[in-house]
């Protein structure tokens, strides 16, 4: 299925509802009971975005990224970030040949249609803006050539909410550049028990068939960027934005590059509902894993207890959303 020059259409979007609950079914076998959170990563995914777990360790993180790159035929590396990683650790450098005569580029961990980056905030913030550099341009330059990365290409990165000793936090810049903010959390006792009684399974991702191709997650991509968006939920968007950054308690709100990032992932979040057309509460849905980490509160609100969650739920409470438009 190839995207549509033009708009998505209703036949297209029952195939992508279809094909994208098969690839949340299939990963929601290795990461079990998770099924939003795997929803909201294959969109981020699929709007060529990126992730930020902030979760606690030993709660399915390198499962999630394993398990979707087995479901998408692709490759997956995961790197662990050190103080002392450096960011040729990280993109790869460029090494003399001598039996051949000349310089060849040794690809980095990087190079993965899926990407693991455990605990970024531990490494330098030199090397933090190296990995964030990829995750803008998707492709790498060393000794002036550039390699593309390819596609899909998601990070999903993550930090331990815990242990900040020895950490360096990610400067509010670097966050921006995240599509999405979440966490998996602990399943429930129910979801638990199940998780204990495949313990002799050490690697269940291993398991998964491959669902699709990395080529056909290009389509998929391509295609929800079709869907369409009337221009009263675009303006919504852009009002909610600029009332997060006239809201008192906020120092800096949603960039526009927030608001783009609101617009391509409620894309793909309509899409798999099976909507060619974006509606307000798709927005809604989202706004939290997009916009909360986007949001820097004044300190003297911060210390009265106001949170960035407070901010924007107070923002969606007061901008009135459009009418939902019901049909085609």
């Amino acid at each position: 299925m190839t995207a549509s020059l033009t708009t998505m259409t209703p036949e297209q979007a029952a195939w992508f509802q279809g094909t994208f609950a098969r690839l949340v079914d299939n990963v929601d076998r290795a990461v079990m009971g998770k099924r939003e959170i795997v929803s909201l990563v294959l969109s981020a995914m699929l709007s060529e975005g990126h992730v930020l777990l902030e979760d606690a360790p030993g709660t399915g993180k390198t499962s999630l990224a394993k398990a979707i790159a087995a479901t998408v035929q692709g490759t997956s590396n995961r790197i662990q970030f050190t103080p002392d990683l450096l960011p040729s650790d990280v993109t790869g450098v460029t090494i003399y040949d001598q039996a051949a005569h000349r310089f060849e580029f040794h690809r980095g961990p990087i190079f993965a249609s899926i990407v693991l980056a455990d605990e970024i905030n531990r490494a330098s913030p030199k090397t933090q803006s190296a990995l964030l550099e990829v995750m803008e341009e998707s492709r790498v330059t060393v000794d002036g050539v550039t390699h593309e990365v390819g596609r899909p290409f998601l990070v999903i990165a993550t930090q331990n909410p815990i242990e900040q000793a020895g950490t360096y936090k990610l400067p509010e810049a670097q966050l921006d550049r995240f599509l999405v903010k979440t966490s998996i959390g602990y399943p429930d006792l129910a979801v638990a028990e199940r998780i204990l009684a495949g313990a002799a399974d050490r690697n269940p991702s291993a398991s998964l068939p491959a669902l699709i191709t990395t080529g056909a997650v290009a389509d998929m991509a391509d295609l929800a960027a079709t869907v369409h968006v009337e221009s009263a939920v675009l303006r919504y968007v852009a009002q909610l934005a600029e009332a997060t950054r006239t809201d008192p308690a906020t120092r800096v709100g949603v960039s526009v590059r927030g608001s783009l990032a609101m617009v391509r992932i409620a894309k793909v979040w309509a899409a798999a509902q099976g909507r060619h057309f974006v509606i307000p509460d798709d927005v809604k849905d989202l706004a939290a894993s997009v916009w909360t980490h986007r949001l820097v509160l004044d300190p003297e609100a911060e210390f009265s207890g106001t949170t960035p969650a407070t901010v924007l739920n107070r923002v969606l409470e007061t901008v009135a959303a459009p009418q939902a438009r019901s049909a085609a």
